[in-house]
């Protein structure tokens, strides 16, 4: 199938920046044809033999100019954007009567300098872009940093996992002991060495189990560092046989699914952050949160509260005050409460809140096709 094959007017030819994300590919139908929201061998042609890679960047776009083959890029990630590319790709949109749209995941920059973050942000802005928020707290914070009114409507982020995926399947029984997820790359956002060691040398439960589900290792991942975690993270892991690895290259949706059902809590240590895509797959499986008090993850949960009864209340613990050396005591506090927890009661896939989330992506969705068409926020 090629892109020319979708009429201009039937369905809005969109590029997401990047799709790797179930949060980007999830924005596809009604209205939305997304050309790089499928797997490996499902991409449309663009042209003969050339399809949009999920991990599309701006470079790949300005060497595919003019830009006539898609209505809406929709920047989700601007990162790894130099603000030089950033700057020749809004040029090359606007030429070819292309719409951008742009969803601020976070307000933190997750890679380069907060100089340059705000650098990209700022042109964004003056390019009278769209922006999407996930919370309204975000939309407060961003609206602070840049000392301006943002043009932002306020889109929650939704599931993670289809809910017609989840309809037919269930949590692998468990043992006596409670089992733990930690998931994600290593990031300096993160503190993933103090969580291990702390859940490995706090109880000799031969019953628990820990899992990590990593992605592939990179050169930065074992420089000194912020970032150069990964060589102790191993070293604490590997001491331990209740706890087990599994590195992908990227691990797909399935195999993250599957690493879900097996567990009973999913370990978010974040040390900064706005949202998390990551809280969101505790609300669609059940799972207990033992999160970390930072960004608008609060507000995150605040959204679902009222709907279903399979959406536990996060475990927090608050690392957003007091000395750094108070945290690993505040991380293991809510670790032995929700673990606790997580042993009276067995982890189930709340079928009504599935519901929910099915009328949920249906205004998620409107409420983007309204932006892709040229509505403002």
């Amino acid at each position: 199938m090629s892109a020319e094959s979708v009429p201009k007017g039937s369905s809005l030819r969109v590029v997401h920046l990047p799709a790797r994300t179930p949060y980007a590919r999830k924005l596809n139908g009604a209205g939305i044809h997304a050309l790089n929201a499928y797997s490996a061998t499902e991409l449309p042609e663009i042209s003969p033999g050339v399809t949009v890679p999920p991990d599309v960047t701006a470079s790949w776009l300005l060497s595919h100019t003019p830009l006539d083959w898609l209505d809406v890029l929709h920047l989700h990630h601007i990162d790894l954007e130099t603000p030089a590319e950033l700057e020749r790709l809004l040029d090359a949109c606007a030429r070819a009567d292309v719409r951008v749209v742009f969803t601020a995941h976070d307000t933190q920059p997750m890679i380069d300098g907060m100089d340059s973050f705000v650098c990209r942000l700022g042109l964004l802005l003056a390019a009278e872009v769209p922006w999407i928020c996930l919370t309204e707290g975000s939309r407060t914070d961003l609206a602070t940093i840049l000392g301006a009114k943002l043009p932002a409507a306020v889109i929650p982020h939704g599931y993670v996992v289809p809910p017609e995926t989840l309809r037919h399947r269930a949590h692998r029984p468990a043992g006596a002991g409670v089992r733990s997820l930690l998931y994600g790359a290593v990031r300096a956002s993160r503190d993933q060495v103090s969580p291990v060691v702390n859940w490995s040398l706090s109880n000799s439960d031969a019953s628990r189990a820990l899992h990590l589900l990593l992605r592939a290792a990179s050169p930065a991942d074992f420089t000194k560092g912020a970032t150069g975690k990964l060589p102790m993270l191993l070293d604490a892991a590997r001491s331990d046989p209740r706890i087990s690895i599994t590195l992908r290259p990227y691990p797909t949706d399935a195999e993250l699914l599957e690493a879900a059902l097996g567990s009973d809590l999913l370990l978010l240590p974040y040390l900064w952050g706005t949202h998390s895509g990551q809280l969101e797959l505790a609300f669609d499986l059940g799972l207990i949160p033992v999160c970390s008090r930072v960004g608008h993850l609060p507000e995150q949960f605040e959204l679902h509260r009222q709907h279903g009864q399979g959406v536990p209340e996060p475990e927090w613990f608050d690392w957003t005050t007091g000395h750094p050396n108070l945290f690993g005591e505040r991380f293991l506090a809510a670790l032995e409460t929700a673990t606790t927890r997580a042993a009276a009661t067995r982890r189930r896939i709340d079928h009504n809140f599935l519901d929910y989330r099915v009328h949920e992506h249906e205004r998620v969705l409107a409420a983007h096709l309204a932006l892709y068409e040229g509505g403002t926020p």
